[in-house]
């Protein structure tokens, strides 16, 4: 009997802990939920109101219309062409970008002298804004007074109307882009290959792997999750690009650089079609969820983990 006790009186004490553990866990938890809630799940069911309605300048609903926001979107010329420039400007960032952090980190991950400086330098990018780094560009890019047109006219070359040319725009935004995500990427990448133990490389040389053997069949499978992760994050982010694309371009020129997003913003805080904006940016919510659950489900085959 005695033995009974104490079993059940262990179990209660038990069940009281877990039921403290679970509660100071949900104190933990309920600010960030509620960040969520006002931040994320609140606009989302605002959004999806929203596009259901036509919105007056001041944003308020004015009449119920239905599914007829989507089909106008659909039927729209202007959307299209924003979901064509946007697919560019993935093709243009993502693999560039994933390509160059790689190859910086391939070079810097190992443990000689100066690699610390240049694993630094690598990593400046990151601490950019959005906003300053667009800044920064911008003067590079200057017609005139830019650094990029001035050694274009110390070989000879004629200077490159960079961010004003429909043939360049799309191109010098990628550009600017690539560079801001590299300290990410690059951080990434280079986490990943020192993740990888020094006794396979070790064995490698043993069995007489050269350099470039064993980056493509010993470092590359063994850091696949890396990439898949990097891969999914970059193009989640190069779908939502807005920032540099405003400061840059506005959508110009002749709408060469007018992706998605800016897309919604001109027609909701610009043209005032709440509506319309609400109804691109659940598609393009919808397009983005779409493209991930085929990445896991097919890319993510491929992906070794350890």
């Amino acid at each position: 009997m005695e033995k009974e006790l104490g079993v059940r009186v262990k179990r209660t004490s038990l069940k009281k802990i877990r039921r403290k553990e679970m509660l100071l866990a949900y104190v933990l938890l309920a600010p960030s939920v509620l960040l969520f809630c006002i931040f994320l799940f609140y606009p989302l069911l605002k959004s999806v109101y929203l596009s259901l309605f036509l919105t007056d300048p001041q944003g308020q609903v004015a009449e119920f219309v239905g599914l007829d926001n989507f089909k106008q979107t659909l039927s729209s010329d202007m959307f299209y062409k924003s979901f064509a420039n946007t697919l560019l400007f993935i093709v243009l960032t993502v693999p560039t970008g994933i390509a160059a952090a790689l190859l910086l980190a391939a070079l810097t991950h190992n443990k000689l002298k100066g690699m610390k400086m240049f694993r630094f330098i690598f990593s400046l990018p990151m601490a950019v804004s959005v906003g300053t780094g667009s800044m920064i560009w911008m003067i590079l890019y200057h017609p005139t007074l830019g650094v990029l047109n001035y050694f274009l006219q110390l070989i000879g070359s004629e200077p490159i109307q960079w961010l004003t040319d429909p043939k360049w725009a799309m191109l010098s935004i990628a550009i600017m882009t690539v560079w801001l995500n590299l300290g990410f990427n690059y951080i990434l990448m280079l986490g990943g290959m020192q993740g990888v133990p020094d006794d396979i490389y070790d064995s490698s040389k043993i069995d007489g792997s050269g350099p470039l053997r064993t980056f493509f069949k010993i470092t590359l499978p063994l850091i696949s999750p890396t990439l898949f992760f990097t891969l999914v994050v970059s193009i989640i982010g190069s779908f939502q690009a807005f920032g540099q694309i405003n400061i840059l371009t506005k959508g110009g020129p002749m709408n060469s650089t007018n992706v998605l997003v800016y897309n919604i913003y001109q027609d909701a805080f610009i043209n005032f079609r709440f509506g319309i904006g609400s109804a691109q940016a659940l598609i393009l919510f919808a397009i983005i969820l779409l493209l991930t659950f085929v990445q896991f489900k097919f890319v993510e085959k491929k992906v070794h983990y350890q």
